[in-house]
């Protein structure tokens, strides 16, 4: 261990290069995509290995430990993006940019009160025709039938909300 110290202390430019890909590669742990400081973090590990040049116990050590640091770091930031706090970090975009009026606008209400037939049977999803159209839709929890007359109840977001139509 102290051999490794010392190649360390002796190689400052290097370990500087090994912690500024650490580094790098835990800021991309916390944004999205496969982007810059990701690849900037590997070529900047890999040139600091390349510049150290250790020997080979030595070099497996050193790996180990950026290894470790980088496992630390990923399951730090998985237990913060499980339990929300990634939202609230100012590393991750929070707006979308969806109008106010755009459930009143999905093409999809179209439907509601339409009739139409099962083409499956739904239990509780299927697919419905309505005049000739076939579509994903879901019953409000019962089963109906194949070849059943459906009406579309509700629309929410994607999901048509159908039930069987008494005849």
């Amino acid at each position: 261990m102290g051999g490794l110290w010392s190649l360390l202390a002796s190689n400052l430019p290097e370990l500087i290069l090994l912690l500024v890909g650490v580094g790098l590669l835990v800021f991309e742990m916390y944004i999205p995509g496969f982007g810059v400081p990701g690849m900037l973090g590997i070529g900047s590990l890999v040139l600091g290995f390349v510049l150290l040049s250790p020997p080979l116990e030595q070099g497996l050590l050193l790996f180990v430990i950026l290894a470790a640091i980088l496992c630390i770091a990923l399951t730090v930031c998985l237990i913060t993006a499980s339990k929300g706090r990634l939202e609230k970090s100012k590393l991750a975009l929070n707006d979308v940019a969806i109008a106010p009026d755009a459930a009143e606008n999905n093409d999809l209400n179209y439907f509601i009160g339409k009739k139409g037939v099962t083409h499956t049977a739904l239990r509780p999803a299927g697919i419905g025709e309505f005049d000739g159209v076939k579509l994903n839709v879901v019953s409000d929890g019962e089963f109906i039938a194949q070849g059943k007359p459906i009406r579309v109840q509700k629309v929410a977001g994607n999901r048509i909300v159908v039930v069987e139509e008494n005849v």
